[in-house]
């Protein structure tokens, strides 16, 4: 395979990104770092989050910073993992009451160094979250736990709202872009989930802009309509450092609709497409909008 180009084109006019900044951001900020905690808001240099801390919340990253795998994307850092904290997810619920949250989303670094890929940390977050803050719904984008069906089981019995878990690209791209995962492992996962929670809302997320074709996004919706997958986010990748893959091409946002309606159309019963859309981006307005079948547990 051909080494890819390590140059982005131009960014076109309408990827503009706000910094976080405010008194909003300043008190989110001042919570997180008071409770030692991370966010991949942080360590994935999320263009959203100076929207998302000016709304007064953030995507809590668990089970340290530093990750096991070393995705050609991603801005999080790969190596020696530390060991694990046992209070983190006493702080997590205590910052989630403080924020007075309706909705969380917690996600990870990917730790296959773990037995359980770090599925038992998730349930503790998730029972948690829930005894300090009973009325707020609970989102979590796990790994792929290395298709341990045992550890998805774990996480499962804690009923969180929503499980998530991102393909982030197409099959044929996965050698390049996620060399240490695989795209059918992930589909199972969110097969499995659904098998054995009917009532569970499930959800994944691509990123286009890697070199993916049309024709292979449209696979990615039937892919994961198959295993009844509810909910779709899919975002522009924007290159995080140099270190990281460029992009190849900067989609444009009537593209991203077409995206959007071929989801809805396919059967989704939610799905956001857009430049800056990530996989927490208006996670409780998806929520909401189906709660009127789907509540918090």
């Amino acid at each position: 395979m051909n080494e890819p180009v390590r140059k982005s084109p131009p960014k076109p006019s309408w990827i503009r990104v706000r910094l976080p900044h405010g008194p909003a951001v300043d008190r989110v900020r001042g919570l997180l770092r008071g409770q030692s905690l991370h966010t991949v808001c942080e360590e994935a240099l999320c263009p959203n989050r100076g929207e998302c801390w000016g709304n007064g919340t953030a995507t809590f990253l668990i089970l340290g910073e530093q990750c096991t795998r070393n995705c050609a994307f991603c801005a999080v850092r790969s190596g020696p993992p530390e060991p694990l904290d046992r209070g983190e997810a006493a702080r997590v619920a205590e910052t989630v009451a403080a924020l007075g949250l309706t909705h969380v989303v917690i996600t990870s670094v990917t730790r296959d160094d773990l037995p359980d890929g770090g599925a038992s940390a998730f349930a503790e977050v998730i029972r948690s979250v829930r005894s300090v803050a009973a009325g707020c719904a609970v989102e979590v984008l796990t790994p792929d736990f290395q298709g341990d069906d045992a550890a998805l089981a774990r996480v499962l019995r804690a009923r969180p709202d929503v499980l998530a878990h991102n393909l982030e690209t197409v099959k044929r791209l996965y050698p390049r872009v996620r060399p240490q995962a695989d795209y059918d492992r992930s589909l199972t996962l969110l097969r499995r989930a659904r098998e054995w929670d009917p009532d569970l809302l499930t959800k994944s997320g691509i990123m286009v802009g890697l070199g993916e074709e049309w024709e292979e996004i449209l696979q990615v919706i039937h892919d994961l309509r198959a295993v009844g997958c509810d909910l779709l986010t899919v975002g522009q990748y924007l290159r995080p450092t140099r270190a990281q893959l460029p992009v190849t091409r900067y989609i444009a946002p009537e593209t991203f609709e077409a995206v959007r309606r071929a989801a809805l159309e396919a059967g989704f019963r939610w799905a956001e497409a857009g430049p800056f859309v990530r996989s927490s981006y208006r996670a409780e307005t998806a929520l909401r909008e189906l709660r009127p079948k789907t509540s918090p547990s």
